[in-house]
């Protein structure tokens, strides 16, 4: 199979790292060549984190070039946009609609982006936009925004749930089991 791509973008804390490791961790199961790559921003302080994973038969690089990733998963809609030139003509994004502020607006310098999904598709992107975080919320934490944007972007790959759920159980503390399970479930619906 020829490699695929996948960019995870977020804000620092967010939980785009755990999510990157649960993804890795099931495309090795399926039996592919996976490559994982951190690019970390300012991420403690609230900055741009970007996580690569790349699969396929053989795989060389971990790292993703503009106009080459198949999936980019965004757990904040800035980040979704600004990654636009990542996403290949045949690519998706799945996005959190959640809003971040990054230093320039907090500090009224700038003024958040207004119609970023619209924007989004007016480039001809297909763009699956969710409000994540109130099912995170529904599932029983925020910090679960990570799985339920895994949940969703699951239905864009052919690999069972149950196979889900396994890589769940091997990278999630058990004592988070439940409520990740749940928050995928949430997700993938």
């Amino acid at each position: 199979m020829d490699t695929k791509n996948v960019m995870i973008v977020g804000v620092g804390g967010q939980g785009s790292l755990l999510a990157s490791k649960l993804l890795g961790h099931l495309l090795v199961e399926e039996g592919y060549d996976v490559k994982v790559s951190e690019v970390h921003g300012m991420s403690q302080r609230g900055g741009s984190v970007v996580t690569y994973v790349r699969y396929g038969d053989k795989v060389y690089s971990p790292i993703i070039d503009e106009g080459e990733a198949d999936l980019i998963i965004s757990f904040e809609l800035l980040e979704a946009a600004r990654h636009l030139p990542f996403l290949k003509k045949t690519g998706r994004i799945v996005t959190n609609t959640q809003q971040i502020d990054p230093m320039p607006v907090i500090t009224g310098a700038a003024e958040y982006p207004e119609g970023l999904v619209s924007k989004m598709e007016s480039t001809g992107a297909a763009v699956d936009a969710m409000d994540a975080l109130s099912l995170a919320e529904e599932a029983g934490s925020v910090k679960a925004v990570n799985l339920v944007l895994l949940g969703r972007a699951s239905k864009y790959f052919d690999i069972d749930d149950a196979k889900w759920m396994s890589a769940i159980e091997a990278c999630v503390p058990p004592k988070f089991l439940e409520l990740n399970k749940k928050a995928f479930e949430l997700g993938r619906k």
